[in-house]
């Protein structure tokens, strides 16, 4: 897949829109996910380094295409500062006078501009708000594979009025993903939790076909058992629980880690218990442990998957881990991303 990439392009000197993902979870006001905010570091120190004056775009929440105070990114610009070691200026707009300004007046750093879904046209792909998005800047720089499936005028619209590029992550994320669909060393696992059955049964179908086995767990284990799907021996359900199957079983997890120590490639996604209640977190952690022991080429994704890895402080353990949990699955299942297919060249 040829795909426009940033160090192709000519950006000294440039203003340059940078889409990102800081749609991190807070705690205390504090940034949970930094990971998320990391990944952009890379992109954003080569476009410094090029003396772009660059403005970051993410959205935030889902406040509903009007402005909210709970979804602000300037709750986030003090953890983004550190995280990203950089001095970020925030903008209380992503569009219009406001960013006009706050680009001529930059002396440094970068812009963080408002959460882009303040504005209902961005998740319609409005084309007008996709040109004003567009009207301060030379270049769109998408770095962001998260909201790659996603067709909008932060992630697509505004690649049809600049010259558009992947940043680094994104670039990164869609080789690793590739690696994943198309590539897999056998034996290869998959682990597939969390909930919505119907967006997670297409990948598992496909894993089906390239991959050794398939471990499902969390809630749509038990909506797969309820609605008696069938599946080939190459899927494992659970066949113990705990409570009211709220997690796996011990007999379950025996039987997943005895398949994990043989793999040369994993793939996860989900949790396989609701662990965000300690009690049920107990699978998700052992599950972790055996991933991590394997030696395996470990790729893992999704915002709740993150968070196992942060809380058990294991995100250097993992060979690969992707910012995208939708994404992810979309990608891996064959699905149409939008946000790639526009910047193929």
């Amino acid at each position: 897949m040829e795909i426009k990439r940033i160090q192709d392009m000519d950006l000294e000197g440039k203003k340059v829109l940078l889409r990102v993902d800081f749609n991190v979870s807070l705690e205390n006001d504090k940034v949970k996910e930094s990971f998320k905010i990391a990944a952009a570091k890379e992109t954003l120190d080569y476009l410094l380094n090029k003396n772009c004056k660059v403005a970051m775009i993410s959205h935030f929440g889902r406040p509903g295409g009007v402005p909210n105070p709970e979804f602000s990114l300037e709750q986030i610009v003090f953890d983004a500062k550190e995280i990203l070691a950089t001095n970020l200026t925030f903008v209380s707009d992503c569009v219009g006078e406001k960013v006009t300004t706050a680009m001529d007046d930059m002396l440094g750093g970068a812009l963080l501009l408002e959460n882009v879904r303040f504005y209902a046209g961005d998740e319609t792909n409005d084309a007008e708000f996709a040109k004003q998005l567009a009207e301060n800047f030379d270049v769109f720089v998408n770095d962001a594979f998260s909201v790659c499936h996603r067709d909008q005028a932060s992630v697509t619209g505004v690649t049809k009025i600049l010259p558009s590029c992947a940043g680094f992550r994104l670039l990164e994320e869609i080789h690793e993903m590739t690696i994943i669909k198309d590539h897999p060393i056998a034996p290869a696992v998959a682990i597939i939790g969390g909930a919505k059955i119907e967006t997670k049964l297409p990948v598992i179908k496909f894993f089906e076909e390239k991959y050794d086995y398939i471990l499902v767990g969390g809630k749509i284990a038990n909506e797969a058992i309820d609605q008696k799907i069938e599946f080939s021996d190459k899927v494992i359900l659970p066949t113990d629980f705990v409570d009211d199957r709220l997690d796996i079983g011990p007999k379950t997890v025996e039987k997943f880690k005895e398949i994990i120590a043989g793999a040369k490639t994993i793939a996860w996604n989900g949790p396989t218990g609701k662990f965000e209640d300690e009690k049920y977190a107990k699978s998700s952690n052992d599950i972790l442990e055996a991933v991590v022991a394997s030696g395996a080429f470990v790729l893992v994704g999704g915002g709740e998957t993150l968070e196992i890895l942060e809380k058990n402080h294991a995100m250097d353990d993992i060979s690969f881990v992707s910012t995208g949990g939708g994404a992810m699955l979309d990608f891996v299942a064959g699905n149409v991303m939008p946000g790639i297919e526009v910047l193929k060249a």
